[in-house]
Order: C-alpha cells, then sequence, then structure tokens
C-alpha cells in the first residue's frame, strides 16, 4: 500500500512539476488582423502589407522574428521593445512576380514566448493590361516601370597576334629541322 501511494505522489509531483505556466503569442501579443488581403495588384509592382501588433503583456514585447516562408516576401518590423499598451508594426512586401491568387505567410516569433505566430497575406496578381481595364483610374496613377536599354557600340573586331609561346616553339622546331639537315 505504501507502494501505490509513494508512486502515486511521485506521478502527481512529475506532472506538477512539467506543467509550468507557460507564456502563450495570444496571452502577451495582438494582432489587429493575422490576414491582410491586398486585392487586386499590377504585376511587378510590389505592394505592402502593414500588419499592427499591440501589447497586451506586463513586460515590454520584443518581436525576435518576423520571417516569410519564401523569397517572393521580404519583412521588416519594429526592432525595438514595444512598451506595454503600445503598439509595433510588421511589414511585409510581396514581389507580385507572377499572376495570378497568392497566399503568403510569416511566422512571427516573440521574445520569451516558444510558440510561432503565423501572420498571412494574400490577394491576386493581374497583368498589366487586365489591371488597366479593372482600375482603369489607378492604372494611370500606378508608377510605370519600364526599363530603359542604353545602346551599346559593337566591339571591334580583335587583333590576333601569335604569342610568344607558339613564336618560340616554332623557333625551337626550325632551329631542330636545320640540325637534323
Amino acid at each position: 500500500m505504501k507502494k501505490l501511494l509513494f508512486s502515486i505522489a511521485a506521478l502527481v509531483i512529475a506532472t506538477v512539476s512539467f506543467a509550468q505556466d507557460k507564456k502563450k503569442a495570444d496571452d502577451i501579443a495582438k494582432f489587429k488582423t493575422e490576414t491582410v488581403d491586398l486585392g487586386k495588384i499590377q504585376q511587378g509592382n510590389p505592394t505592402t502589407a502593414i500588419f499592427s501588433v499591440a501589447n497586451i503583456g506586463a513586460e515590454p514585447l520584443i518581436i525576435e522574428q518576423a520571417n516569410p516562408t519564401c523569397g517572393c516576401t521580404i519583412s521588416d518590423y519594429t526592432k525595438e521593445p514595444i512598451a506595454n499598451g503600445k503598439t509595433g508594426t510588421i511589414k511585409a512586401t510581396y514581389n507580385a512576380a507572377n499572376v495570378g491568387a497568392f497566399e503568403k505567410h510569416l511566422t512571427v516569433k516573440f521574445a520569451g514566448v516558444d510558440e510561432i505566430k503565423s501572420i498571412t497575406i494574400k490577394g491576386e496578381v493581374l497583368t498589366k493590361d487586365d489591371f488597366a481595364k479593372q482600375n482603369p483610374a489607378a492604372a494611370e496613377t500606378a508608377p510605370k516601370q519600364e526599363a530603359t536599354a542604353t545602346p551599346v557600340a559593337a566591339p571591334a573586331p580583335a587583333k590576333v597576334a601569335p604569342t610568344p609561346a607558339k613564336t618560340k616553339t616554332a623557333a625551337k622546331k626550325t632551329a631542330k629541322a636545320k640540325k637534323k639537315k
């Protein structure tokens, strides 16, 4: 009987010690929205989504990382500690290189929290012509991204001169041929 009580007590102590009070991202930070819909955007026109994150915890909130899950998105975030009750930002810029619908995720890690939070940007990339048809006013004000090519003069034909090594080799062969005669 003593062994059974001792085993139960050891099990309870182990369970309590492992069930520590761990912080969760939702306990210290609140996003205004976890998904930003960029709508219909023009191909080749990088577009930025801004996420607002408020510190709802008792201690300053530090964003350790805000990493996109692919190379088509670039992120930036508030590097300084965010005071209690204040807000910081996470910016995600999508390059809009490919036509079609997209949904891209960023993983956000806060200091002192093991949990990783996921935020999302989504939208649809349209060709320049399709974008102009759907948004005539916006297409006129959108920055033109035209590449200008500078003409380059054709290089002059190169003159080929024998290398000294070939000249010495030819001279040696001639000298050998003379010795044989």
